[in-house]
C-alpha cells in the first residue's frame, strides 16, 4: 500500500512539472472552398454507344411511370432498395395536379423527350473522351414533355432537373451499367420543392 502512495505523489509530482503544450493547430484548411458551378447538360450525341441504352430504358422508364401502378415503377426505382418514402414521394409525383410529370407523361398529347449527359470539359483529349465513351458504366438525365416540338426548354444543369412544380418538363436520373453478363441500369426521381 506504501508503494502505490509513493508512486502516485511521484506521478502526481511529474504531472505538476510538466510544461503546459498547446493544443496542436489544424493543418486542414479552415476557409470555405468557393462553390463550383454546376456542371452544363448537352444532349448525347446521336452515335454515342450510349445513346440506344439510355433511350431504351427512358421508353421502359416512361411507360411504367404512366402506368401509375407502383409494381411496374417501383423495381425501376430500386425494387427493394427504394425506401417507403421515396415510395410515397414518388407517387405524389404522379398523382399531384401540379407535378411536372402529369403534363409531361400523362398529357393526351404528344410527348417529347431529351436524353441529356454532362457536357465534358473542353481540356479532355480525343483519347480521353474515348475512354469514356467505352467505359462500363453511364449517367443520363431523362426529360420528357407534352406539347410543343420537342425543342425545350430543357434542363440545363441537373440542378433544374428538379421536378419542382412549374417546371415544363420532368426528369429522371438513369444509371447503367453494362459490367457483369447483364447490363442494368436504375432511374432515380429526384425532387426538390420551390424556394
Amino acid at each position: 500500500m506504501r508503494a502505490m502512495l509513493i508512486s502516485s505523489a511521484l506521478a502526481a509530482a511529474f504531472a505538476l512539472s510538466a510544461p503546459a503544450v498547446p493544443a496542436p493547430t489544424s493543418l486542414l484548411p479552415t476557409e470555405p472552398e468557393p462553390a463550383q458551378p454546376s456542371s452544363r447538360l448537352a444532349p448525347l450525341a446521336a452515335d454515342s454507344a450510349w445513346t440506344p441504352r439510355f433511350a431504351a430504358a427512358a421508353d421502359a422508364l416512361a411507360t411504367a411511370l404512366r402506368s401509375r401502378d407502383e409494381a411496374q415503377w417501383a423495381p425501376l426505382l430500386g425494387g427493394q432498395w427504394l425506401s417507403a418514402a421515396d415510395r410515397e414521394r414518388v407517387r405524389n409525383l404522379l398523382g399531384d395536379p401540379n407535378s411536372p410529370f402529369l403534363p409531361a407523361l400523362l398529357a393526351k398529347g404528344v410527348t417529347h423527350r431529351a436524353i441529356l449527359g454532362w457536357s465534358a470539359p473542353a481540356s479532355l483529349s480525343a483519347e480521353e473522351r474515348a475512354a469514356i465513351e467505352k467505359g462500363q458504366e453511364a449517367e443520363a438525365l431523362v426529360c420528357w414533355s407534352a406539347g410543343g416540338n420537342g425543342a425545350g426548354p430543357w434542363p440545363s444543369t441537373a440542378v433544374e432537373a428538379d421536378n419542382r412544380p412549374g417546371r415544363f418538363y420532368a426528369c429522371a436520373r438513369i444509371a447503367y451499367s453494362i459490367r457483369g453478363e447483364t447490363p442494368t441500369w436504375r432511374a432515380f426521381i429526384e425532387q426538390r420543392e420551390p424556394a
